[in-house]
């Protein structure tokens, strides 16, 4: 083994870990943020408050948005499909501070966009980076990685 491939396992090792510790934290947080639309007000009442706020397509964005972070926060917890999951979110971010956050500035305390865009970056750039080694996602890799490809 190289020298340098043993001085950086460490540095590879950490990074996985960061990524395990950041996607649960942020999956948990798209989750209580779905579940709240699923089951705290309900998809109804989620469509009639975005219909309020000017939301275009109130019932259909309730909809995705309610699915998006439920099922996409479960994605990114478990890392499987975290490209897609990350790009979802982020686009369903991007929803939120164009029609409801952009207006109110930048603070949460104030109606603000300060959490929807941290939220977005965090998705997108899990989405670019990958869910690292402690993830459904690289289990799925590494296990079909070896197999034989046929060409036709």
């Amino acid at each position: 083994m190289s020298p340098l491939r043993t001085l950086t396992r460490p540095v590879h090792a950490s990074r996985d870990l960061v990524l395990l510790i950041a996607r649960v934290g942020l999956g948990v947080v798209f989750i209580a943020h779905g579940w709240q639309k699923f089951r705290t007000n309900g998809l109804d009442g989620t469509a009639a408050a975005f219909e309020q706020m000017g939301v275009p397509a109130p019932t259909l964005s309730a909809y995705y948005a309610a699915a998006v972070e439920l099922i996409g926060g479960a994605a990114l917890v478990l890392g499987v499909l975290t490209t897609v999951a990350g790009v979802l979110l982020a686009l369903d971010m991007a929803g939120a501070f164009l029609f409801v956050h952009m207006s109110n500035g930048v603070f949460v305390a104030d109606g603000g966009w300060e959490l929807v865009v941290v939220l977005g970056l965090f998705s997108l750039a899990l989405a670019v980076v990958g869910a690292g080694r402690f993830s459904v996602d690289n289990t799925l890799t590494r296990s079909t990685a070896g197999r034989a490809t046929v060409s036709a």
